[in-house]
């Protein structure tokens, strides 16, 4: 007997969300579950949303009305995480998917998760890494479109991309260089793949994707990578194997730092050289 579907509510913080990308965040939630709760937050009497208006009735999503009641103050940040609040002690939903750019929601997604919910952030790369980090996992929005299997565990076993699965417009990838200079990411890594090791020195992929998963907002799309293999393989730090549909991975093993050369030896080749 299959599993039911995991049911999510999707919130939008429609004054700190494109419109454009709605499409791409609901098969993105999509793969987690069914959002059947659907609801976009902002004062629909503002100009700025008139992006939002269109897709509104399209994708089945209910505008919240609420009125700005001071100039300079969001209130429909303060409805949103009313409502969040309210669903989450109803107890018919395994998760949320919250849509913004704005840290104000880190609090928010901290109570969901003290309760063992899931909380599935969207944001722009502008979004303070607060935010970014709260999140069980965070996926920037000019990512999404990027060919992706699946979680991180199961793309291990997947080993391919969706099929008709909109490439979209590709996110910059980050070079080998760059990525092994980010020290987060690394020790990240590190971690997850020594801890999924097996007696013979490779840990499979699935559950490294597992423990990343469990220790941080993680997605490989953020780096320009639709699948944990790839990226992997192209940091450079790990070997990289296949058994089946299976993928594995090993640290290399680390370089010896150069030795200084002595004061003889520093000596002796001025001595060559005059």
């Amino acid at each position: 007997m299959s599993e039911p579907e995991k049911r999510i509510a999707l919130l939008i913080d429609a004054d700190n969300a494109p419109a454009a990308k709605i499409e791409e965040v609901l098969a993105e939630v999509a793969r987690h579950g069914v959002a059947n709760v659907r609801r976009a937050y902002g004062n629909w009497k503002s100009p700025n949303l008139k992006s939002w208006e269109a897709v509104l009735h399209e994708y089945a999503i209910r505008p919240i009305q609420q009125f700005a009641y001071s100039r300079g103050k969001n209130a429909s940040d303060m409805a949103m995480v009313i409502d969040a609040m309210d669903l989450l002690y109803a107890r018919n939903l395994d998760g949320f998917a919250i849509v913004s750019s704005d840290a104000d929601f880190t609090p928010l997604v901290m109570r969901l998760l003290t309760d063992g919910v899931k909380v599935y952030g969207f944001g722009e790369k502008k979004t303070p890494e607060p935010f970014v980090n709260a999140c069980s996992k965070f996926t920037y929005v000019e990512a999404l479109g990027q060919a992706h299997s699946g979680p991180p565990e199961a793309e291990a076993e997947a080993g391919a991309a969706v099929p008709g699965e909109s490439s979209g417009e590709a996110r910059p990838r980050k070079t080998g260089a760059e990525m092994r200079s980010d020290t987060k990411l690394v020790n990240l890594l590190r971690r997850a793949v020594a801890s999924a090791e097996g007696d013979d020195g490779w840990s499979h992929l699935g559950p490294v994707g597992s423990q990343i998963g469990n220790q941080a907002s993680f997605d490989p799309r953020n780096y320009g990578y639709g699948k944990l293999s790839d990226l992997l393989a192209a940091i450079g730090l790990f070997e990289m194997k296949k058994d089946g549909k299976s993928s594995y991975a090993r640290a290399l093993a680390k370089k010896p730092a150069a030795k200084p050369a002595t004061k003889r030896a520093a000596k002796a080749g001025k001595a060559d050289a005059a």
